[in-house]
């Protein structure tokens, strides 16, 4: 589905190559958490695939098409949520009826559906809302164009708790059955619970690129006593109730939930390879 061959990436007047030589593929129908340290270029990989930057050398392929080139059929099935971003000041159905026709799979239904689980209306006016209101009517409009390939960027950044909450029930219930998410973000615990696949990347390094069955097959998560630690914990993290640990799993041993804050604190300190 996607295809990054030998990128290589700077920005204008920048000393700094932010990518150099990467290479990745993603595949279809999965929920991707593209993770990193500010400054090691989420968002410049969100904006590569979707065709806003041109890289220097190297191509970025989306279901074969060269995606600088912009091609409308690559364009019909791709839908980015930039972490800012400005909404003309009109109504919601207005927005609507001039973008939908884009997307050959629109669906009003899922988008009423989205706004419904988000507690908002769908007759609602961009210049009556919050930033966060805005985001929620973004991401749902984006999930009813029903395109193959859905790239968020910061997507939880200036919702409040409850709707961090309402955000994974909206992805989980309306996220369309052949479609592919990307969700670049740096607040882990927003999105932990909806990835099939984690990237954790360094610039031109990836610390990690695995799908969760592979990492919970390999590792596991808990907290261990002081007394408890032993030659298989990989890395530890100090806490009220212990240690919180990852370790590699034993024959025998139950698979446990990530603990994605401690998988991305291992992998960019180097104690997970």
């Amino acid at each position: 589905m996607i295809q990054v061959n030998e990128l290589t990436f700077s920005y204008p007047k920048s000393k700094h190559n932010v990518f150099e030589g990467l290479s990745l593929q993603l595949k279809e129908n999965r929920i991707y958490g593209l993770l990193g340290r500010n400054g090691m270029g989420k968002s410049t990989l969100l904006y590569l695939i979707a065709g806003l930057l041109r890289p220097q050398k190297g191509s970025v392929l989306v279901d074969g098409y060269t995606a600088s080139s912009r091609y409308p059929e690559m364009l019909e099935e791709l839908y980015i949520v930039p972490e800012e971003y400005d909404l003309p000041n009109m109504p919601l159905s207005k927005y609507a009826k001039i973008h939908e026709d884009f997307y050959p799979r629109f669906s009003e239904e899922v988008l009423e559906k989205c706004l419904t689980d988000f507690e908002m209306s769908l007759d609602v006016d961009f210049k009556q809302l919050s930033m966060g209101q805005k985001k929620k009517v973004y991401m749902s409009f984006a999930l009813a164009t029903g395109c193959h390939l859905l790239l968020m960027d910061e997507p939880t950044n200036g919702l409040d708790i409850p709707s961090k909450a309402l955000f994974r029930k909206v992805i989980a219930g309306n996220i369309a059955e052949d479609s592919s998410l990307i969700i670049s973000t740096h607040q882990v615990h927003d999105v932990e619970q909806l990835l099939d696949h984690i990237i954790i990347l360094d610039n031109s390094q990836l610390l990690i690129n695995a799908s969760t069955e592979d990492i919970t097959a390999k590792y596991t998560f808990g907290i261990r006593q002081s007394n408890e630690m032993d030659d298989e914990v990989l890395y530890a993290e100090p806490s009220l109730q212990g240690n919180n640990v990852i370790a590699r799993r034993q024959e025998g041993d139950n698979e446990t939930t990530i603990n994605l804050e401690l998988l991305f604190n291992a992998a960019t300190t180097g104690k997970l390879k």
